[in-house]
């Protein structure tokens, strides 16, 4: 949609919460201020829901005996909520990719802490200790590939 920017984590998050299941305004404001730890109001979201559903992204419907305007993703909408999840998605694994390490004996990548021990003079990075022990009791000296595959192991 060319009319919609999402500018801010306010609306990509009230955006989020729109595609878990219809929503009314308040409880939008208050998920999004408890989530991102600071108070949002709602100049910062009814004007977002109201592009939204110029733009045919969402529905308005009334609920329950006050009759709450309950806000509701669109079939379009739902697709519009999907590209951008997806294209932060992307943007976050640009982020997190540089700083990931591959475990040097399962292959999984790990995000912040790792283990990490010298085995044949090499400083090798493991996700856990019990991978490093594994790795070290595989490639223990003498434990030769090419020598076991001649002795039919």
């Amino acid at each position: 949609m060319a009319g919609i920017k999402i500018t801010n984590m306010a609306k990509f998050y009230a955006l989020l919460l729109l595609y878990e299941k219809p929503r009314h305004g308040y409880e939008l404001i208050h998920c999004i201020g408890e989530k991102l730890g600071e108070k949002t109001g709602p100049g910062q979201i009814y004007p977002f829901l109201k592009k939204l559903q110029k733009n045919g992204l969402i529905v308005l419907k009334k609920s329950g005996k006050r009759e709450k305007k309950v806000y509701a993703l669109t079939k379009e909408g739902r697709a519009f909520a999907r590209g951008i999840i997806e294209r932060m998605g992307n943007l976050i694994d640009l982020a997190v990719e540089p700083k990931l390490t591959v475990c040097a004996h399962c292959g999984c990548k790990v995000y912040g802490q790792f283990h990490e021990e010298s085995v044949k003079g090499k400083r090798l990075r493991f996700c856990c200790c019990p991978c490093a022990e594994s790795y070290k009791r595989a490639n223990k000296p003498g434990k030769n590939k090419s020598h076991q595959k001649m002795k039919g192991g």
